[in-house]
């Protein structure tokens, strides 16, 4: 079965009806994703325990997963919740002195160029509400619309803005 969205929410509901073989599979296929999401993101040697400690966290989450939404956002903010607090985990042993140098500053470096918390903070709310629900939440623009009382339209525009303004801020760090 191929890594995609619709794949994906199928286990996932099969999953919470007690499918065990479906549950094996999209831990499976969930940990590939995972893997290439972290792979992206972090140094190599984290990315296994990072991936472990998400699919613990996904698991304890099974019952949350609503159906009618997206499954790939809703796992993408598990991952991000764990990434940040890894980084987090690390600079705080770098500041007891028991992370060598060399590493504190390779995960600081990823953190500030990375830290999506941060870089919304710096976009207009609008522009940042609008992000967060539809890419991060996976609303549809009906819904991110409704929840920010903004038209469609403006949705619209303010996350081809805001993601514009992202990729900027990205650039110059």
């Amino acid at each position: 079965m191929s890594i995609d969205e619709p794949s994906l929410a199928r286990l996932m509901a099969a999953s919470q009806r007690g499918d065990r073989a479906a549950y094996r599979a999209l831990l499976t296929d969930s940990g590939k994703w995972l893997t290439r999401y972290f792979a992206r993101r972090i140094a190599p040697h984290h990315v296994d325990d990072l991936v472990q400690e998400t699919l613990v966290s996904m698991h304890r989450k099974l019952a949350t997963w609503d159906s009618s939404r997206a499954f790939l956002p809703w796992l993408a903010a598990i991952a991000r919740y764990r990434w940040i607090d890894m980084l987090r985990r690390q600079r705080d042993e770098a500041e007891l002195g028991d992370n060598d140098a060399a590493v504190g500053a390779e995960d600081e470096a990823v953190h500030a160029r990375l830290s999506i918390d941060h870089l919304l903070a710096l976009l207009p709310p609008g522009q940042a509400q609008a992000i967060t629900l539809v890419k991060i939440e996976g609303a549809s623009i009906a819904e991110a619309s409704q929840i920010s009382g903004q038209s469609e339209s403006l949705v619209k525009v303010n996350i081809h803005r805001g993601l514009k303004k992202l990729a900027e801020l990205i650039e110059s760090e």
